[in-house]
């Protein structure tokens, strides 16, 4: 999640950087080109060919695997992929000026994306540098409190023969440094106060219950609405980096409304989520699997018993898994939660309302986790608004058995304050207000 959002922010970056110099007032965020004449952007054959070439300096930079597959594009579209003029006169030159300029800006923001760019640090890319360890491991949980890695499947399977079985490996903490990586609107993320997740405090062994008991009662009535949106909000590319375009659909944007959208959305999604990463590092709170077997070591709950199973009353509890495999990364708050939040908030801000109107179906057995049979018919889900959208996003993540009901309550509060802030910045880079 965190280097699809961190790459996605700079692909959008860099579109608006690209357009910019063809609007009458807006600034680029990390490259000011000459304003070109009005006459040049009469129709949107220059913004697009601009927009292009910078978002194909991105993928050259950070993305490259991606490189391939833009590269038959350019071709198709009649476009030179090896055209690297920097003549800011010509669309093809502001392109590459404003891709190259984001990437620049970038490499070394602490993301470590290039590998060695992450402040002094040389390594792999995306690898961390802050030396983070959890307090439990995969086999113990000696703080109940306190995150444990999930044991999960490795692709790789041994020697090849018919008799092989899985490599399984205790998960790593995923870019714990996203918690430091530099932010587009604010300075410090530790600003941004979160309530403590009391709901966590093992010692507090009624609230823990509660918290587990919520959870177990999600998985035992799972329904095959409540399954398909689980594992849609769990699809990012889908979920959260198509929403805007519905948006954008449902309003009838033109060129320029597209890129100040989905920078204004992606720039909340960039910074509520190194905002959600400093808090996962500082709480380092439990996952519901975990707390589920410290509650009922040795008893049996009832459950969603896994795929084809539909729900069961005598689960033992040290088997309990959530709908979804659980992500590689501390449980409070729940990231998905807050930058859905963050950018339901961003958009309705700058569209001044709060309607998404989006529908997406599928059809019967296309589930993931139940192919086959969930769900039982074919399935249309329905957001008029992003309220909507954001509120079903965070009861998904109980539904999953990813995070505990108050878990998302508190991130949901949390997420929307970063969307006012990402609509603050790009409406002065779009007027070209950008003085300090």
């Amino acid at each position: 999640m965190a280097s699809y959002t961190w790459v996605t922010h700079l692909l959008q970056t860099s579109w608006f950087d690209a357009l910019a110099p063809y609007h009458p007032t807006a600034v680029g965020v990390y490259s000011q080109i000459p304003r070109r004449p009005a006459g040049e952007s009469a129709t949107n054959r220059n913004k697009n060919i601009a927009g292009l070439y910078a978002m194909f300096q991105v993928v050259k930079g950070v993305f490259t695997e991606r490189e391939p597959v833009l590269r038959q594009a350019f071709t198709a579209l009649g476009l030179d992929p090896d055209d690297e003029s920097r003549d800011v006169t010509t669309a093809v030159g502001i392109g590459n000026v404003a891709g190259t300029s984001v990437v620049a800006a970038r490499a070394g923001d602490g993301m470590n994306a290039l590998g060695g760019a992450g402040r002094a640090y040389h390594g792999k890319p995306y690898e961390d540098y802050t030396d983070y360890r959890p307090v439990n491991t995969a086999d113990e949980l000696a703080d109940p409190s306190r995150w444990q890695p999930d044991v999960e499947p490795h692709r790789r399977r041994t020697g090849g023969g018919p008799g092989d079985k899985a490599i399984f490996t205790a998960q790593q903490f995923a870019t714990p440094q996203l918690a430091l990586v530099t932010p587009q609107t604010y300075k410090d993320p530790g600003r941004f106060r979160l309530p403590d997740p009391g709901h966590l405090d093992h010692t507090d062994a009624r609230a823990y219950r509660r918290a587990v008991d919520e959870v177990l009662a999600a998985s035992a009535s799972l329904s095959d609405e409540q399954k398909m949106k689980a594992e849609f909000f769990e699809h990012t590319p889908l979920s959260v980096t198509l929403s805007p375009r519905a948006a954008a659909m449902a309003h009838d944007l033109d060129l320029d409304g597209w890129a100040q959208l989905f920078l204004v959305c992606s720039t909340a999604r960039f910074d509520s989520l190194i905002a959600a990463w400093h808090h996962k590092r500082a709480f380092d709170a439990v996952r519901p699997f975990s707390a589920v077997r410290h509650v009922y070591r040795g008893r049996k709950v009832t459950a969603w018993g896994g795929p084809g199973k539909g729900t069961v009353d005598d689960m033992p509890a040290e088997e309990w898994a959530g709908y979804l495999p659980v992500g590689n990364h501390p449980e409070y708050p729940s990231a998905f939660t807050v930058l859905t939040a963050a950018q339901a908030q961003a958009a309705r801000s700058f569209l001044g309302d709060d309607v998404l109107n989006w529908t997406h179906a599928f059809p019967a057995g296309s589930g993931q986790r139940e192919p086959g049979t969930v769900p039982a018919a074919d399935l249309e889900l329905t957001w008029a608004t992003w309220s909507d959208f954001e509120t079903d996003c965070a009861a998904s993540r109980v539904w999953a058995g990813a995070h505990f009901a108050q878990t998302t309550r508190a991130s949901l509060a949390f997420g929307g304050q970063f969307g006012d802030l990402a609509h603050t910045f790009v409406h002065r880079h779009t007027t070209g207000d950008i003085k300090d």
